[in-house]
């Protein structure tokens, strides 16, 4: 039965907005957290500009309860309504709102036409929102828009009876858009960047996710000189980095090439000098033990003499009467006087066992 009467109930609602269904449009669910404050945009079409605005709770609209008007706004510490006839978009701000308030409330203009959104009011944080509704922006430039979220299901961007963005890049009324979603401090962020924007994309928008969403007002102005000194500026050491990063890249492909072959320079010598130590090695090991190593100046230190025995004879002697008792005694007798002829000469010996030899030939001669 419980099921039956639901739907019942959901058809009726569904006829008792049907008249202004097409002629105000907001959105449908938004959540806040329990002493939180939110502002709800409206916006209707041409001709109700002069037309009285109010809002009223109750799941009904014929049986709905007005909280304001714009043609009598009563004083009220939570709740405020304000009509902008130029954007064609009239406010509705409420203020530290409780547990209590939770429920569904309408936006309508007094000709007829009517919108209706469920606001949900949360002991803990919401189950998606922004730090700040109200963002600006300078011509040309970006912003950038955090929804945080702790529910699940699909995301988009959208503008307030515009056209709507789901996927992670794309264009909005002539402004670029780019959509992240990330996981930051616990949190889970769809991060919206507009940029490139324009005086036009001043607006209401809403970021959601799954079945929740909630509006957020974007205002673009003009740059001032300053500021359009500074874009300018921007530009131009954009280009000038550029320009020095193409630079530097240039210049390490000139530096890298010389580079490389010098390392590989290096590697093949230090290659080859180990090659060659480990030849020169293995040539010390192959020699056979106590083989003699022989100077180069060997050959020089070798004196090779001929010594030859000469014995004196009777007219190489010296006579002895001639000179008296100085001779009459010979002091030196034949075998014990040797006359030597030394001679120097070169000889080669590689082999000689060592480096100072004396090579002598001695010859006996009669005097």
């Amino acid at each position: 039965m419980a099921p039956y009467l639901l739907l019942v109930l959901r058809i009726l609602f569904f006829l008792t907005g049907l008249s202004g269904i097409h002629g105000v449009s907001t959105v449908s669910h938004v959540s806040v957290k329990q002493g939180g404050s939110i502002t709800i945009p409206c916006l209707y079409h041409h001709g109700s500009e002069k037309h009285v605005k109010y809002w009223c709770s109750g799941y009904f609209f014929h049986f709905c309860s007005t909280l304001i008007r714009t043609d009598s706004q009563s004083a009220s510490n939570w709740l405020s309504i304000a009509d902008n006839v130029t954007t064609r978009v009239f406010t509705v701000t409420m203020k530290n709102l409780q547990l209590g308030v939770s429920g569904y409330f309408w936006g309508a203009v007094e000709k007829g036409d009517t919108t209706h959104l469920y606001l949900s009011v949360s002991t803990g944080t919401a189950g998606l929102y922004v730090d700040q509704q109200h963002v600006t922006g300078v011509e040309g430039q970006s912003v950038t828009v955090n929804c945080n979220y702790s529910n699940s299901g699909g995301f988009c961007w959208c503008r307030l009876g515009g056209s709507c963005m789901e996927r992670s890049v794309g264009n909005l009324d002539g402004a670029s858009v780019e959509i992240k979603r990330i996981r930051a401090n616990g949190k889970k962020v769809m991060i919206v960047t507009m940029s490139q924007l324009k005086i036009k994309n001043t607006g209401w928008y809403w970021c959601a996710v799954g079945d929740l969403q909630i509006p957020v007002h974007i205002t673009v102005s003009q740059p001032t000189t300053t500021q359009s000194n500074t874009t300018i500026t921007n530009q131009n050491n954009g280009g000038t980095d550029e320009k020095r990063q193409e630079r530097t890249q240039s210049l390490l492909v000139v530096l890298v090439i010389p580079l490389s072959l010098l390392v590989v320079l290096i590697a093949g010598t230090l290659v080859t000098l180990k090659m060659f130590r480990k030849h020169k090695d293995k040539k010390a090991k192959d020699q056979p033990p106590n083989t003699p190593v022989q100077s180069a100046d060997s050959e020089q230190n070798i004196t090779y003499s001929t010594v030859s025995h000469t014995r004196r004879t009777a007219q190489q002697g010296l006579n002895p009467e001639s000179h008296g008792d100085f001779y009459g005694t010979d002091p030196f007798p034949d075998d014990a006087v040797t006359y030597s002829t030394v001679v120097t000469k070169n000889k080669t010996q590689p082999n000689a066992a060592k480096p100072d030899v004396v090579y002598s030939t001695v010859a006996a001669h009669q005097r």
